[in-house]
């Protein structure tokens, strides 16, 4: 299992959902653990472990509501600071005054 970056949980996170995801490939750089959402070790030697622990981690976020929407609004708020088109937007422009002076 390998996920390059995990734009679909940065597509949850920007709706204000609290994500649980596996901590593989790019995800833990977009999900923060325990602040946007859970991380759930990948064992590819034992994915049944890996399937277990994932839907505990669910489990848990939908047994305890607020401290999903605790989640969701941090990762809204990391959208927007981190990964917002105006953010994109002003790193883009910062880019072209450093090999443009």
């Amino acid at each position: 299992m390998y996920e390059p970056l995990g734009i679909v949980n940065l597509e949850a996170m920007a709706c204000g959902t609290a994500v649980v995801a596996s901590d593989v490939g790019g995800i833990p750089e977009v999900v923060a653990d325990h602040q946007t959402g859970l991380l759930v070790h990948y064992d590819a030697d034992d994915p049944a472990l890996f399937e277990t622990r994932l839907a505990e981690a669910v489990n848990e976020l939908v047994a305890d509501p607020e401290r999903a929407s605790e989640y969701g609004a941090a990762g809204r708020q990391r959208c927007i600071e981190e990964v917002s088109w105006a953010h994109i937007a002003e790193q883009t422009l910062e880019i072209y005054r450093k090999v443009s002076s």
